[in-house]
């Protein structure tokens, strides 16, 4: 059964969907996968992007042969459900210095859809 928040009911589906249409060219979620080569939105090969298969719990800027801006590995949270869907909103805002290309989802049930996907493939 699909677990409700302030966005009504979460689906990973279609979390896994959009997860493919907005993250998958730089994100992986499978377990020991490299990390993946990404092109920025400046057009320029950009360092690997990470894979997160151990995302929930980890602080920011901690996974292994990554190569974290300073402000990504001093930013000192550790990702949650409650991170995720604030940080989703605008990378850029959340982090600012971060690397990370993304312009953000203002909805909340696509961020809720996605994290509820991450959740359910990464844990």
């Amino acid at each position: 059964m699909a677990k409700k928040d302030s966005a009504g009911e979460v689906d990973p589906a279609a979390g896994a969907k959009l997860f493919g249409q907005r993250c998958a060219t730089c994100h992986t979620v499978e377990k020991g996968a490299p990390h993946k080569a990404c092109l920025s939105l400046s057009l320029f090969l950009s360092p690997k992007a990470i894979h997160l298969s151990i995302y929930f719990g980890r602080r920011t800027g901690q996974a292994a042969g990554y190569n974290y801006t300073e402000a990504n590995v001093k930013k000192g949270i550790t990702w949650s459900e409650e991170t995720l869907m604030e940080y989703l909103i605008d990378p850029k805002k959340y982090i600012p210095g971060t690397k990370m290309a993304f312009a953000g989802l203002k909805k909340e049930k696509e961020r809720a859809n996605i994290v509820a996907y991450l959740k359910n493939s990464t844990m």
